[in-house]
């Protein structure tokens, strides 16, 4: 516990474990917040283009999804309900598939696995190995998909992998697009392993994959690598995983992040934003065929957060009847990257959709950018494996003036650190 010579310790920092993270980066005590802003105790505003990690892409106590919210808890609506059948539930299940399954043609059955995103991965692992009856799974250099052991043992960040303080193991890691350089042919290092019996590579039941590759540095897969994936996972008998858990619900423009590929996963992960209010829900969809559980066989105490199932309902009602939201999305998306591509010759922009990464020389300048923004009023995060990329994950809702004001926070953080 590190403090201020003179200072009288806090609550945070007498009681709550050294874990704590997001709290250090930026210093102060938020109370309310509203739209694209967060406001502290002393009525500071914050423009918040962190976005609750992703979790928060209608934006902060959205009055659309507020409303039914108040008055499902109000007319004394279930909270709490495992997975029992209630009306919650399925005024979501039938929302889900009308707004989202079928204008799209995706043959998936819907699983409530727990909470947390981490969650529907471990639920994901589990019924692939339990389809092909294999244990390895491969996933990709610089991938994050959950802090649960199975989770993190697709996990690339050492310092995450270092945390379990056990083997993690049954995963294999393979170049995720662009890690290579292009010095080598998509995916050659992984078919050949996959053709010789002398590899060592046992035959893979799944891939797990990001289209985005958010935790890992903003890394963006081109949709003909994806097409690659899929199409070899098709031709080696390997069922594809895609975890939207942080870019799906909208953030690359889509409501899935795969769907500019033109490719359908056998299995796809969501979570943070689907509950549309920033409480806890996730989802695992898979193909039919796959549903080979056996009831009970994989549960969690707190998979039917009925509250969670109102506010998703009305989300997917308010954004995702039309095209409207994502046809914003990818209009602001340009606007962004033409943003940051004037910021200078250190730093180079990559992004999509309403997903962006400006990527410095090293770790320390990109943090104190993060510092000096927070200091402006602008609410931004670090990723990368040397955290030497800023992240912009703005609220999908977010105006034009504030998406101005934010990256125009950011330009002066820029120059300042310079």
């Amino acid at each position: 516990m590190t403090l201020i010579a003179g200072t009288v310790p806090t609550v945070f920092e007498t009681v709550e474990s050294e874990v704590r993270s997001y709290c250090r980066a930026w210093p102060t005590v938020f109370e309310r917040a509203t739209g694209s802003r967060l406001y502290d105790e002393h009525g500071r505003p914050f423009l918040d283009f962190f976005a609750g990690a992703g979790s928060l892409n209608y934006g902060h106590n959205n009055p659309v999804l507020k409303r039914p919210l108040l008055d499902y808890l109000g007319s004394d609506g279930i909270t709490h309900g495992l997975d029992m059948s209630t009306t919650a539930k399925r005024s979501f299940l039938e929302t889900f598939r009308s707004a989202v399954l079928e204008p799209r043609g995706l043959p998936y059955k819907v699983m409530f696995p727990g909470p947390t995103g981490t969650n529907a991965v471990e639920a994901a692992l589990k019924l692939a190995r339990k389809v092909t009856g294999r244990k390895t799974v491969v996933s990709f250099t610089n991938a994050f998909h959950g802090m649960s052991l199975g989770s993190l043992a697709l996990t690339g960040n050492a310092g995450k992998r270092a945390g379990a303080g056990v083997p993690l193991s049954h995963t294999t890691q393979m170049p995720f697009d662009h890690y290579l350089g292009g010095r080598t042919p998509d995916f050659l290092w992984f078919e050949r392993l996959l053709e010789d019996s002398g590899s060592g590579l046992d035959h893979p039941a799944a891939v797990i994959v990001e289209t985005v590759q958010g935790e890992g540095g903003v890394n963006v897969a081109r949709a003909e690598w994806l097409r690659g994936l899929a199409d070899l996972c098709r031709r080696r008998d390997m069922l594809l995983i895609v975890d939207d858990i942080q870019m799906g619900c909208g953030r690359t423009g889509d409501f899935f992040s795969f769907e500019e590929a033109g490719i359908t996963p056998d299995v796809v992960t969501l979570s943070k934003s689907i509950s549309g209010y920033g409480l806890p829900m996730s989802l695992c969809l898979f193909r039919d065929e796959l549903d080979v559980w056996e009831p009970g066989e994989h549960n969690g105490t707190f998979r039917g957060n009925n509250p969670a199932f109102v506010t998703a309902t009305a989300a997917l009602d308010a954004y995702w009847r039309d095209t409207t939201l994502r046809d914003r999305t990818l209009r602001r998306s340009a606007t962004v990257g033409a943003a940051l591509g004037e910021l200078g010759p250190d730093c180079s922009a990559r992004g999509r959709g309403l997903v962006w990464g400006l990527e410095f020389a090293d770790g320390e300048r990109a943090r104190a950018v993060c510092r000096r923004a927070f200091d402006l009023g602008l609410l931004v995060e670090t990723s990368g494996p040397r955290d030497e990329v800023v992240k912009l994950l703005p609220p999908l809702t977010v105006t034009d003036d504030e998406l101005d004001e934010g990256l125009g926070i950011l330009a002066r953080a820029v120059r300042h650190t310079a």
